[in-house]
């Protein structure tokens, strides 16, 4: 063969190729082996293909066909079904793709932030038995990688696949999600698919579109600087070289490495000059106020014999910011920041009888740093537990000046739209779950504008009318107060529940299930629980679920009294564990509010306070934190937080 000729051959096989490759029918992520879709409704099936190609769907005994438009985008629209499967789905054109393992059921969109995202795994020790019985075929997930994109509106996902829940899988579920689908399947014996869309962290502005946010000014323009390359990669350069500097600094001059000889880590490190403290609490209460950098703490653990050898569990707790354990000399385990439980696997032959030393490292980045109270501090191997509370000793390993942090692109407004909303747009949903608002939080005005906007415009770009949208308040959190006082979170979950004017709106109360000392509650059962009663009312119609707590609904003042009456009683009122009712407070015409004596009488809260004698306001669990706040219905849901004074108090 003529070189010429042999060339030509090549230039013909790689044009044939090249048509082949650009002619290969595509699917999004979504549409992927083990998917759930929506029962009851028209299914959109999509993908991309050569322009002008055929493509052919077969699905459940019926032939779909359409031609992929000049971008080369194709949509086929599927008839209703039924619940059932599992189906196979083949999809023809140049090119074959089997789809296998399909249920329809019912598809639910979870988004928000890490209350949302917080997985199974975090929660563990709390379900085990749960864990162990998770094993459901019809229960199945899928959790969109996070990415953020301020440009345009993204097409397609960088990864993700649909898992069925089972011991192993079911640990990177969103928590809350999957105790709300397991309550659904059990009611409905019909499969459940969750698309988990959630980014830790980030604000309402983030999940909002650039044209929805054209209401916001402030966030519009936000958004056109981070579609400036340049910007961004400066940023972040800028945030990498300070960060870098302040790390390397810091292990230069930590006195626990640098130090010839022994290293602090060590057991055999003496310790007659450092200080002692009391553990757990945190830093301002100790010496160390005002101190970030690297603090050494270490504390001596007698073992008895019958656990020396063992693996076990070291507990501790929180710690604020970074920490790594160390445990007879040996690294046990570390968690770069403040949020996650630190629970370590002690390998065996670690523990020794009689005296083991047990070293954390801290590093205190910026704020207060320490060890966070009323959390779980212990090490336990066999059957043996102690405690870690108590006396421990200490020493400054570094001081350093507090680290501002980096940029969060992922917070900036419509990024998290474009990259993880706008992939899903055409996948049918039952519902949304919307947990998030902890970082709007300090700003509830806007909130009040914020999430009617979040939850129209999802409805407008999910083209299915008005979804049911179901939102979770915000918990109890933070240190509570001896008198009432005005209240951030307290303005942000009547924020919250302002939304609910909107058409098909529900929301689960959680004002009883929150821990001051973590924005992270574990419990998500109850979350999950509560989702799904609201959700049966709502997005199911089932109007015989009791699916709320009390919700206020008139007051009357009778001379010193005031009447209040509610909503969503179910089969009464009840004082939750017993007891003089909580949290309620009250106010005379000079607007001060001081602590009230409550009652349940024939169905109504009678409210009194001493001193008042014309009273014009009541509030109920009006705090970041009401602790003991304890108005519920017999069915164990709580009264939502509410005021009187909405129109006569400050919006702030």
């Amino acid at each position: 063969m003529r070189p010429q000729t042999r060339h030509l051959l090549i230039i013909l096989l790689a044009l044939l190729c090249s048509i082949g490759a650009d002619g290969q029918v595509r699917l999004p992520r979504l549409i992927s082996d083990g998917m759930v879709l929506q029962r009851g409704d028209s299914i959109k099936i999509w993908g991309w293909a050569a322009p002008g190609e055929e493509v052919k769907v077969d699905f459940v005994g019926h032939n779909y066909q359409t031609r992929a438009d000049a971008t080369g985008d194709w949509l086929i629209m599927l008839s209703p079904l039924p619940a059932g499967g599992p189906h196979i789905m083949k999809i023809d054109a140049t090119n074959s793709i089997t789809v296998a393992d399909i249920l329809v059921g019912d598809v639910w969109l979870c988004s928000g932030q890490s209350n949302m995202e917080l997985p199974v795994r975090r929660v563990r020790p709390l379900y085990e038995a749960e864990i162990a019985a998770s094993a459901n075929n019809y229960i199945r997930s899928f959790t969109v990688p996070k990415n953020y994109v301020f440009k345009e509106p993204q097409k397609d996902l960088a990864s993700g696949s649909w898992k069925a829940a089972d011991p192993e899988t079911v640990l990177d579920f969103s928590a809350a999600a999957w105790f709300f689908a397991r309550e659904l399947y059990e009611a409905y014996q019909i499969p459940v698919g969750l698309i988990t869309s959630a980014f830790g962290g980030s604000p309402a502005e983030a999940w909002i579109s650039e044209e929805s946010l054209k209401e916001f000014p402030g966030h519009y323009n936000e958004l056109q600087k981070c579609k400036s390359d340049s910007l961004m990669s400066a940023i972040a350069a800028g945030d990498q070289k300070r960060i870098q500097e302040w790390y390397g600094q810091l292990i230069r001059t930590d006195e626990g490495y640098k130090t010839p000889g022994v290293k602090w880590h060590d057991p055999a490190m003496k310790t007659d000059d450092w200080k002692t403290t009391t553990i757990p609490g945190f830093w301002s209460a100790m010496e160390l106020k005002g101190v970030n950098g690297v603090v050494w703490f270490r504390k001596e653990i007698l073992v008895p014999a019958s656990a020396a050898g063992q693996p076990g569990t070291l507990n501790l707790g929180r710690i604020v910011d970074a920490d790594s354990a160390f445990l007879n000399g040996t690294f046990i385990g570390t968690v770069s920041y403040q949020y996650p439980p630190r629970r370590y696997t002690i390998p065996a032959d670690v523990l020794k009888e009689g005296s083991n030393i047990l070293t954390v490292r801290v590093i205190s980045n910026i704020g207060d740093g320490g060890f966070v109270p009323d959390k779980p501090y212990d090490l336990t191997a066999g059957t043996f537990t102690t405690s870690l509370e108590g006396e421990w000793k200490y020493r400054v390993g570094a001081v350093m000046p507090p680290l501002r942090g980096q940029t969060f692109f992922g917070y900036k407004p419509a990024g998290l739209y474009n990259a993880m909303l706008a992939p899903l747009l055409q996948y049918q949903v039952k519902g949304i779950l919307w947990y998030q608002g902890e970082s709007n939080a300090g700003r509830p005005d806007e909130y009040r504008e914020l999430l009617p906007a979040l939850i129209i415009d999802w409805r407008h770009s999910l083209g299915q009318g008005d979804i049911p949208f179901i939102i979770v308040q915000l918990p109890n959190f933070m240190e509570a107060r001896d008198e009432p006082s005005e209240s951030s979170w307290a303005l942000f979950r009547e924020a919250q529940a302002e939304a609910l004017k909107l058409p098909a709106t529900g929301m689960a109360v959680t004002i009883d299930i929150g821990e001051w000392n973590d924005i992270h509650p574990l419990n998500k059962k109850d979350v999950g629980t509560r989702l799904a009663l609201v959700a049966r009312r709502v997005a199911y119609g089932d109007d015989s679920i009791v699916a709320y707590g009390p919700t206020y609904k008139s007051m009357e003042v009778r001379r010193r009294k005031v009447i209040l009456t509610f909503d969503n009683t179910g089969s009464g009122l009840i004082v939750e564990g017993g007891g003089n009712l909580k949290q309620f407070a009250i106010a005379g015409d000079d607007g001060r509010f001081i602590w009230a004596t409550a009652r349940i009488r024939r169905g109504r809260v009678i409210v009194k306070g001493k001193g008042i004698k014309k009273p014009v306001a009541v509030r109920y669990a009006w705090a970041d934190n009401p602790e003991g706040a304890n108005l519920f219905n017999r069915e164990g849901l709580p009264a939502a937080p509410f005021r009187t004074d909405q129109a006569v108090g400050s919006r702030q």
